[in-house]
C-alpha cells in the first residue's frame, strides 16, 4: 500500500492547494456532474400547438421524465440560452401562461434566472430540479430565430412526432366549392396532417367539437346543423378520414389541446356507418355573411358593451379594457391565460384566442386598472363572470396590461388590394379589385381627400397594421401598367375592415386633379404611436388671467386669441384668458413625430422656436349641446420629451434646431403660463359650459387610436370665476355617463379664482 502524504490530508494544505489552483489560473473543478459536462443528461424538445419548427414551449428530459419549465422570473436571457440548447442562434422571443398550451409531467426548473451567455442551462440560477410552487398553465415558451448554430450536434434535442399535430383547420362547403360567399361559416371539417387534408369520422362527434373548431376560425359560437342532410350527401362522395375519437372539453383555445386519436396506416375500414363530421359557426356581427343573419343579431337586446380592445394594428387584437362604476379601465397581466383571453374574444364576436399578451404588449393604458389574476375556465358569456381580484393601483402598473390576439374568419378581403411602386411591401400605390366574376379588373384611387383615416383602413385590409401617411400624389412611384382610376370620393371613419365599407363614389368616378400623379398612396407600419392627454393635470391648474393688451403682441401674431381682439384698443385694455397646463403622453409603440420634415419647419422669430405642425391642439368652450363659444389653437410650439419614464431616455429636444418628437414612454408638457395655452374668454358670457381639448385634431399623423384623443371637463362661469372639474379623456367613461356629462354640467366642485 502506498503511504498517504500529510500533505494531501492537512487542511492547510488543502486550501493552499486551492489558492495555488486558483494563482495558475485553473478553475476548480464542479461537484456536479451535470455542470460539468455541460447538459449531458438532459434532453430538450418544442412542443404544443400551434407552432413552426423553431417555437414551442420547452420540455427538458431528466433521469428519464420529460417536464416544463415555469415562467415565473422567465427572460428572453434564459430563451437565448434554451434556443441555443436546441441548436438556434438565439431567441427573438419567449412566452409566458402555457400559450403553446400546458405540459405534463414534472416542473423541473423555477424561477429560472440567466444572464444570456451560459453555455448551458445548468449554470443558471433556479430553485432546484423539480422544485417549483407553478401549475402547468404557467408552462414558459421559446421563440427562436430561425437559423441553426454552424456544427449543432443534435443528439439532445429530440423533434416532437408531428403526425400527432393537428396543424391546421378548415371548413368545406359541401357542395359550391368556391362560389359560397366569404366567410365560410357551414360544411365539412377539415384537418391538415402531415400527408395532407383528412375529413375527421363524425362518430362521438359533441357541441363541445364544433365549438373548438368554430373558435378556430374566427366565430365565436356554433349552431346545430341538418345532419340528415349532409348524411345523404355523405352517401354519394369519397372521404379520406385522417382523425377520430375527437374529445374537446369546449374551453379548448385549439383542437390539438383536445383528446384526439388518429387512424393508423394500415387501417382499412374508416369510420364505418359514419360520416364526415360537420359544423355550422355562427359569425361575430362585423362578420355576419348575409342580411339575415346581420338582422337576426340587431334584432337581439344588446346592453352598452363591458369589454373593449384598444391599439391594436388588426382587427381583433389590442390591450383589453373592461367597464366597472361606468369607467373604462385595463386589466392587470397576473395568471392571465389564453382562458381568459377567449372568453374576452368570443365576448366581442370573434373567436376564440390566438395569444394571451402581457407586459402591455399593446401598449400602456392610462388610468384605473379594474382586475387582476383574472381566472376563467373558459366557459363563461364575459370576462366579468370569471373569477377575479379587484386591486388597487399600488398592486400593479400599467407595464402590466393585459392584451390578445383573436382568432378571425378568412373574408378574402386581403386579396382585393394590393400595392405598387412602393420601395418595400409596406407603402406603394394602392390598386384596388372590382367588378364580378368575369368582369374583375384592378384600377387606382383617386387622390382627392385621401388622409390618414383612409389610409388606416387600405392598410388593415392589406394586413399590415397602421397608416404612418396617406399619400394624395403618387408620381415617384412606378405605376406599371394600371391607370385607370376605378374609385373615386372615398371617406372612411377609420374603423372599416375594408375601403368598400367606406363611402365612395358609385361606378363612374369624379376627380379634381386627374392622372396617375394624382391617385391614393400609403406607407403601412406594424406600429403607431398613441397620445393621451393628464386630464387630471388640467383641472389643477386651470385659473383665470386679464391680461394687459400691450404683452400679447406675439399671440396676436400667432392668432391665438378670439377675432374680436383685432377690434381691440391696442395696446390699451386687456383679454380674459382660462389658462391650465397640458400634458400630453405617448403610449403607442412608435415614437409621435411630426409628419413634415425639417425642411419644411417654419421659424417665429417672435417667440424664436420652430413649428413643426400648423395644429397641434384644439382648444374649445362649448354650451352642453355642443355650440362652440370661443376656441383657441396651439402650433406645435416644439414637440419634445419633457420627462419621461424611468427606463426611458428622452431623444427630442427642440433646443439649436433639434428633432422634433415625443418617444414612446415620455409626454410633452406645456406650462400654463407660456403664451397660447389658453382660450380667449374675454366675450363668454357667464353660464354651464365644456371645455374641451383635442390633441392632433387633423389626423395629420397616425395614431393607433384617435378615439382618446379629446379630453372634456364641465365648466361653471360666473363672469368673475371659473370652477372647472370632471375632466376625463373622451372615452374614459361609458357612453351613458358621457350623455350625462354633456346633458347635466355640474355645479359643485373646488373653486378655481
Amino acid at each position: 500500500m502506498r503511504p498517504v502524504s500529510v500533505w494531501q490530508w492537512s487542511p492547510w494544505g488543502l486550501l493552499l492547494c486551492l489558492l495555488c489552483s486558483s494563482c495558475l489560473g485553473s478553475p476548480s473543478p464542479s461537484t456536479d456532474p451535470e455542470k460539468r459536462a455541460g447538459s449531458q443528461g438532459l434532453r430538450f424538445r418544442l412542443a404544443g400547438f400551434p407552432r413552426k419548427p423553431y417555437e414551442g414551449r420547452v420540455e427538458i428530459q431528466r433521469a428519464g421524465e420529460w417536464g416544463t419549465i415555469c415562467d415565473d422570473d422567465f427572460t428572453l436571457q434564459a430563451a437565448h440560452v434554451l434556443c441555443r440548447e436546441l441548436g438556434f442562434t438565439e431567441a427573438t422571443g419567449w412566452t409566458h401562461s402555457a400559450k403553446y398550451g400546458p405540459g405534463t409531467g414534472r416542473i423541473w426548473l423555477d424561477n429560472l434566472s440567466c444572464s444570456g451567455t451560459e453555455q448551458s442551462v445548468t449554470e443558471c440560477a433556479s430553485r432546484g430540479w423539480g422544485n417549483s410552487d407553478c401549475t402547468h398553465d404557467e408552462d414558459a415558451g421559446v421563440i427562436c430565430k430561425d437559423q441553426r448554430l454552424p456544427g449543432f450536434s443534435d443528439s439532445n434535442v429530440i423533434e416532437v412526432e408531428h403526425h400527432l399535430q393537428v396543424e391546421e383547420v378548415r371548413i368545406r362547403p359541401a357542395v359550391g366549392w368556391g362560389r359560397r360567399p366569404l366567410p365560410v361559416t357551414e360544411g365539412l371539417v377539415e384537418v391538415r396532417l402531415p400527408d395532407g387534408w383528412s375529413q375527421v369520422c363524425d362518430k362521438g362527434w359533441s357541441a363541445h367539437n364544433s365549438h373548438v373548431v368554430c373558435g378556430m376560425l374566427g366565430f365565436p359560437s356554433e349552431k346545430r346543423v341538418n345532419a340528415a342532410f349532409y348524411r345523404l350527401l355523405a352517401q354519394r362522395q369519397q372521404h379520406s378520414f385522417g382523425l377520430h375519437g375527437v374529445a374537446c372539453m369546449g374551453t379548448e383555445a385549439h383542437l390539438s389541446l383536445c383528446s384526439l386519436e388518429f387512424y393508423r396506416a394500415n387501417d382499412t375500414a374508416r369510420c364505418p356507418g359514419g360520416g364526415p363530421a360537420v359544423v355550422s359557426c355562427v359569425p361575430g356581427p362585423l362578420y355576419a355573411a348575409s342580411s339575415g343573419q346581420k338582422k337576426q343579431q340587431q334584432s337581439k337586446p344588446q346592453g352598452e358593451a363591458r369589454v373593449r380592445l384598444k391599439s391594436g394594428a388588426h382587427p381583433g387584437e389590442g390591450r383589453v379594457e373592461v367597464l366597472k362604476a361606468s369607467t373604462w379601465g385595463t386589466v392587470c397581466d397576473r395568471k392571465w391565460d389564453l382562458h381568459a383571453a377567449s372568453v374576452v374574444c368570443r365576448e366581442l364576436g370573434f373567436g376564440s384566442a390566438r395569444e394571451a399578451l402581457s407586459g402591455a404588449r399593446m401598449g400602456q393604458g392610462m388610468g384605473a386598472i379594474h382586475l387582476s389574476e383574472v381566472r376563467c375556465s373558459g366557459q363563461e358569456l364575459s370576462l366579468w363572470k370569471c373569477p377575479h381580484k379587484n386591486i388597487t393601483a399600488e398592486d400593479c402598473s400599467h407595464s402590466q396590461d393585459a392584451g390578445v390576439r383573436c382568432n378571425l374568419p378568412y373574408t378574402g378581403a386581403e386579396t382585393r388590394i394590393r400595392l405598387s411602386g412602393g420601395r418595400s411591401q409596406h407603402e406603394g400605390r394602392v390598386e384596388v379589385q372590382i367588378g364580378g366574376p368575369g368582369s374583375l379588373r384592378w384600377g387606382l384611387i383617386c387622390g382627392d381627400d385621401w388622409g390618414t383615416l383612409e389610409a388606416m383602413v387600405a392598410c388593415r385590409q392589406l394586413g399590415l397594421g397602421y397608416a404612418n401617411h396617406g399619400l394624395q400624389e403618387t408620381w415617384y412611384w412606378d405605376s406599371g401598367n394600371i391607370t385607370e382610376v376605378v374609385m373615386s370620393g372615398v371617406r372612411c371613419t377609420g374603423t372599416e375592415l375594408s375601403l368598400d365599407q367606406c363611402a365612395h363614389h358609385g361606378t363612374h368616378t369624379t376627380c379634381k386633379r386627374t392622372g396617375t400623379r394624382f391617385t391614393a398612396g400609403v406607407i403601412c407600419s406594424e406600429t403607431a404611436s398613441d397620445l393621451l392627454l393628464h386630464s387630471a393635470l388640467v383641472q389643477e391648474t386651470a385659473y383665470i388671467e386679464d391680461r394687459p393688451l400691450h404683452m400679447l403682441y406675439c399671440a396676436a401674431e400667432e392668432n391665438c386669441l378670439a377675432s374680436s381682439a383685432r377690434s381691440a384698443n391696442w395696446p390699451y385694455g386687456h383679454r380674459r384668458l382660462l389658462r391650465f397646463s397640458s400634458q400630453i403622453h405617448n403610449l403607442g409603440r412608435a415614437d409621435f413625430r411630426p409628419k413634415a420634415g425639417r425642411h419644411s419647419w417654419v421659424w417665429h422669430e417672435c417667440h424664436g422656436h420652430y413649428h413643426s405642425m400648423d395644429i397641434f391642439t384644439h382648444y374649445d368652450i362649448l354650451t352642453p349641446n355642443g355650440t362652440k363659444v370661443a376656441e383657441g389653437h396651439k402650433a406645435s410650439f416644439c414637440l419634445e420629451d419633457t420627462e419621461c419614464q424611468e427606463d426611458v431616455s428622452k431623444r427630442y429636444e427642440c433646443a439649436n434646431f433639434g428633432e422634433q418628437g415625443i418617444t414612446v414612454g415620455c409626454w410633452d408638457l406645456y406650462r400654463h403660463d407660456i403664451d397660447c395655452q389658453w382660450i380667449d374668454i374675454t366675450d363668454v358670457k357667464p353660464g354651464n359650459y365644456i371645455l374641451q381639448i383635442v390633441i392632433n385634431p387633423n389626423f395629420e399623423v397616425a395614431e393607433s387610436d384617435f378615439t382618446n384623443n379629446a379630453m372634456k371637463c364641465n365648466c361653471k362661469y360666473d363672469g368673475h370665476r371659473i370652477w372647472v372639474h370632471n375632466c376625463h379623456i373622451g372615452d374614459a367613461f361609458s357612453e351613458e355617463a358621457n350623455r350625462r356629462f354633456e346633458r347635466y354640467p355640474g355645479q359643485t366642485s373646488n373653486q378655481i379664482i
